[in-house]
């Protein structure tokens, strides 16, 4: 899968988490692996202009998502077989997302991520415009966010376990931290 993310906001943002939450989402929604995805952080100021050109609607906006290929049952009309696509664009704004968060109690990080589950779904024809729909995407996105989220701790504790072992292997002088070389069991 191949993401890119442009910052272009002004405000920091965790990169690698926004790209490890998309690229967790559309693996979860079982899209091609060799889709392409593109996400751009905007400022306050340009989601409006966004929100007003494509939306018709005044002020900021936390999210936008903009399709690029036609995603149904067997890949495009005109295309000869089904490969990867490109998925399209999202559109987050760090800052309006930080208030967001807030107000929520959450963290940014949280919100961000939660914003760019909901960014993917809205690439893959989710909605929430009538009750049934909105029921039904936010029922995935929260199960999509709390699986992200599960599988982090897994990789955190992987991650934990696997640095207590190294360092145990070294205290007992089975490997060297420095070269990464395992003591010899043998006799040479």
């Amino acid at each position: 899968m191949s993401i890119e993310l442009a910052n272009e906001s002004g405000v920091e943002v965790p990169a690698d988490l926004i790209i490890s939450s998309a690229r967790f989402a559309v693996a979860a929604m079982d899209v091609h692996p060799a889709a392409e995805l593109s996400i751009l952080c905007v400022d306050l100021d340009a989601m409006a202009d966004m929100h007003m050109q494509w939306m018709d609607l005044p002020g900021p906006t936390d999210v936008m998502s903009f399709p690029m290929d036609e995603l149904a049952p067997g890949g495009r009309p005109d295309a000869a077989e089904p490969g990867p696509a490109i998925l399209g664009d999202i559109v987050l704004c760090p800052e309006f997302a930080a208030e967001q968060a807030k107000s929520a109690r959450r963290s940014f990080e949280h919100e961000l991520s939660m914003l760019t589950i909901h960014g993917v779904l809205h690439l893959l024809g989710y909605d929430h415009a009538e009750p049934e729909e909105e029921k039904e995407m936010f029922g995935l996105q929260n199960r999509i966010l709390d699986d992200f989220y599960a599988e982090r701790n897994r990789q955190a504790k992987v991650r934990r376990q696997s640095d207590r072992d190294t360092r145990l292997l070294t205290n007992i002088g089975f490997t060297d931290l420095t070269t990464g070389d395992t003591a010899s069991t043998e006799d040479e």
